[in-house]
C-alpha cells in the first residue's frame, strides 16, 4: 500500500486554481461558483476511486465505500473545502485530498472494509463567507442555530438560505443533513498544523490529543456622532473609546489567566468612518480559545464587564453581544492515537502528541463519535495566508498514515 505524491499535488493545484480572487492565495466561499467548480472537481475524483457518492442537505460531499455490513456503524474521514478570504491552498483541502488519496489507494489494492468507511468534503468550516463556522459539521451533529440560515447573511446582504438556493439546495430540508447518534463510529480528519511546531523539530505528524474550546461573538456598541473638533472628550458617547477600552480589558484577563487562553480582536467597523467624526456604531469580533471553556467565559466576561462600565459611565452608549459559535474543548480518542502511533512507526514516519489550538470540524463531531486528527507541518507555521505551504511529501506521509488506520478501523 504506497500512496502517491504525484496525485496528491495534482489535487492540490487543481483545487486551488477555483478562486474568486486570482493571483493573491485562495478565495473559495461556501455556494460560489468557485465553490461548485471545487466540488465538482471532488465528485469526479471520488467516483475514479470507486465511491458512490452524494451531496448531503447542506452540500457535503459524500464518497462511500461499502462494507460488508452496510449497517456497521462508519468510518468517516475528510476536512472542509471552503477558504478564508485570499488564504492558503491547504488549509482543509489537504484533509480532503489525502481523503481522496487514501481511497485510491484502497480501491487500487482492492480492499473491501468490513464496515463502510465514508470520504467527505464538507462546506462553511471557516466561517468566512456567513459569519458562522463549523456549519456542515454543525449540520450533522444536530446543532445548528435557530433561524441561522436567514439571520447569517455576507458582506452583500445574501443570507445562507438564498445562497443555498442560488447553489442548488433547499434550505428547509438541512434537518435532512443530521447523522443518528451511533450511525458513525469515528470521524478521523487530517489538517495542516498551521502552526510551527512540526517543522521546527523535524517531524513528519503530530497526533492530536486535544482541541481546545472556542467561543465567537460580535459585539455592537452603540453611541453618537459627533464633530471631532468641537466636542469635548467629556462630552461624547464615542463607541470606538468603549469597544477599544473592552478590547484590552479581554486581552488583559487573557494574560492573567495564563493557562494558554488567546483572544483575537480580529475584526473592527466603525460608522459613519471618517476620520473627523466620533464613532456613533462599532463592531468588533470576539474569538477566545482555551483548553477550559471556564476560562474562555472569564475573558468575555471582563469584556462585557468593561462595556457595562463605559455605559455606566455615559449614558449615551449600549452594547449587544451576540454569540456566533461556541465549542467545547475535545478529547482525541486514545486507542486510535496509539493506533496511529503504531501504524507510523510501521511505516517509518516519525510522531509526537500535540493540541490544537485551532478549530476544526473534528471538535463538533466529538458530540457525536469518536473523533482524530493528524496533523501534518505547515512551513513557517503559516497559515490563512497566500504563503501557506505543506511540502507534498509531507502531506504524502500524512495521507499515507491514513490510509493505514482507515484500513485497519473498517477491518474491525
Amino acid at each position: 500500500m504506497e500512496t502517491k505524491v504525484e496525485r496528491i499535488q495534482k489535487d492540490i493545484e487543481s483545487l486551488a486554481q477555483y478562486s474568486q480572487v486570482r493571483g493573491i492565495g485562495c478565495t473559495r466561499y461556501t455556494y460560489t461558483k468557485e465553490f461548485a467548480q471545487a466540488r465538482d472537481y471532488i465528485v469526479s475524483q471520488m467516483k475514479a476511486a470507486g465511491l458512490s457518492v452524494r451531496e448531503d442537505a447542506v452540500g457535503t460531499v459524500v464518497g462511500r465505500m461499502e462494507g460488508r455490513d452496510p449497517s456497521a456503524p462508519i468510518i468517516m474521514t475528510g476536512s472542509h473545502f471552503d477558504t478564508v478570504k485570499t488564504g492558503g491552498r491547504f488549509d482543509g483541502a489537504a484533509g480532503v485530498v489525502a481523503a481522496l488519496e487514501a481511497a485510491r489507494t484502497l480501491h487500487e489494492e482492492g480492499f473491501v472494509p468490513e464496515r463502510p468507511i465514508e470520504f467527505v468534503a464538507l462546506p462553511e468550516e471557516e466561517g468566512a463567507r456567513f459569519g458562522g463556522g463549523l456549519f456542515a459539521s454543525r449540520a450533522m451533529c444536530g446543532q445548528l442555530y435557530e433561524n441561522e440560515l436567514e439571520t447569517y447573511k455576507d458582506s452583500q446582504g445574501v443570507s445562507m438560505a438564498q445562497a443555498m438556493r442560488e447553489y442548488g439546495l433547499d434550505p428547509a430540508k438541512v434537518h435532512e443533513a443530521r447523522r443518528e447518534k451511533g450511525e458513525i463510529d469515528m470521524f478521523l480528519e487530517l489538517h495542516i498544523e498551521q502552526g510551527p511546531v512540526l517543522e521546527n523539530e523535524k517531524v513528519d505528524v503530530g497526533v492530536v490529543e486535544a482541541i481546545v474550546g472556542i467561543k465567537c461573538l460580535t459585539v455592537y456598541v452603540h453611541g453618537r456622532s459627533d464633530h471631532a473638533g468641537t466636542t469635548p472628550l467629556n462630552m461624547r458617547a464615542d463607541s470606538m473609546l468603549a469597544a477599544a477600552r473592552a478590547i484590552v480589558a479581554g486581552t488583559d484577563k487573557a494574560r492573567e489567566l495564563a493557562d494558554g487562553t488567546v483572544v483575537t480582536f480580529g475584526r473592527v467597523e466603525t460608522q459613519p468612518g471618517a476620520f473627523n467624526i466620533v464613532a456613533k456604531e462599532t463592531l468588533f469580533d470576539i474569538d477566545c480559545r482555551s483548553k477550559t471553556l471556564e476560562s474562555v467565559d472569564q475573558v468575555i466576561a471582563a469584556v462585557r464587564a468593561s462595556l457595562e462600565q463605559s455605559q455606566a459611565e455615559n449614558q449615551g452608549l449600549s452594547f449587544e453581544m451576540v454569540e456566533k459559535l461556541t465549542a467545547q474543548p475535545v478529547l482525541m480518542k486514545p486507542e486510535v492515537q496509539e493506533l496511529l502511533e503504531q501504524q507510523a512507526r510501521e511505516a517509518g514516519i516519525s510522531t509526537r502528541k500535540m493540541l490544537s489550538g485551532a478549530g476544526h470540524d473534528a471538535m463538533v463531531m466529538g458530540s457525536l463519535c469518536d473523533v482524530a486528527m493528524i496533523f501534518v507541518p505547515s512551513k513557517g507555521g503559516r497559515s490563512h495566508v497566500p504563503e501557506e505551504w505543506t511540502d507534498y511529501e509531507d502531506l504524502r506521509k500524512g495521507a499515507e498514515l491514513l490510509c493505514r488506520c482507515l484500513r485497519k478501523l473498517a477491518s474491525k
